[in-house]
């Protein structure tokens, strides 16, 4: 049977405002929504800003007038984009995909642990704490004596009538001091990395070759066929993915993805 067309991959060159991005943004789900326009993926990069998800406390944002602020109106807390981070912004369609949130989250994650595996890094998820991580054995442990871990990739999501918008970011080679503006996610335990960071010579243009190769590989060329079935992998069960009451996972969707599903 037929599926819908691949998503549309758009590069934006530069730095992208982040009021113009999100109304761009907004304007595409629209036109996604009426079946006037295919997906879209679009691969950017940010001035230095925080955003601050629906669940934000305003406590976590510690340094408020080093960068501008945007709420954002996605799920989570507060967190930082700007030059050397790839903000990834995912306009698909869940009414073809499957309206599952808990899966497509999954699917988002698992679409990050692919890109980073193309080149050697291990990401991993954590209980509680939606976006994906690394373990750093060279960093000294926690107080507890459990390995520190840092974060490298944040998800955060909304749907509008089952499209999504928004998406994910991967620290490439940002300034990693510009976190220190907030407490992201509202984690106050565990640190942020890079790629370069973890000491890999890694441009931008490599990762969006992962992040393309990575995208087939976790949600299938197209979206469900006519028939209703699955272009991708089922997700496994996830049980510690809670999207029915505030966390302190950034990337914690549950208020944004409520709202406008139906």
């Amino acid at each position: 049977m037929p599926q819908m067309p691949a998503p549309e991959w758009n590069v934006l060159l530069g730095l992208s405002d982040y009021a113009e991005t999100l109304a761009n943004m907004e304007a595409r789900v629209a036109s996604i929504s009426a079946g006037t326009a295919r997906e879209a993926i679009w691969l950017l990069e940010h001035p230095p800003l925080y955003t601050a998800g629906t669940s934000a406390n305003p406590a976590d944002l510690t340094a408020p007038d080093r960068f501008p602020v945007f709420h954002a109106g996605r799920g989570g807390q507060y967190t930082y984009h700007g030059p050397g981070q790839r903000v990834v912004y995912a306009m698909l369609d869940l009414n073809q995909r499957g309206r599952d949130v808990r899966c497509f989250v999954y699917q988002m994650e698992a679409w990050v642990i692919a890109t980073l595996a193309e080149f050697g890094v291990q990401g991993e998820r954590r209980a509680g704490r939606v976006g994906v991580w690394v373990t750093r054995p060279d960093k000294p442990p926690l107080a507890d004596g459990s390995p520190r871990e840092d974060k490298i990739a944040a998800i955060g999501i909304k749907l509008r009538r089952w499209v999504s918008f928004h998406g994910l970011s991967i620290n490439v080679e940002p300034d990693l001091s510009h976190f220190d503006g907030i407490v992201p996610c509202g984690i106050h335990e565990h640190g942020v990395t890079s790629l370069v960071d973890l000491g890999l010579p890694v441009t931008m243009e490599d990762v969006d070759l992962a992040l393309m190769t990575a995208f087939h590989q976790v949600f299938g060329a197209g979206a469900q066929d006519s028939a209703g079935q699955q272009a991708s992998t089922p997700c496994p069960e996830h049980p510690w993915l809670d999207l029915n009451q505030k966390n302190s996972a950034c990337d914690d969707s549950s208020i944004a993805l409520q709202k406008d599903t139906s």
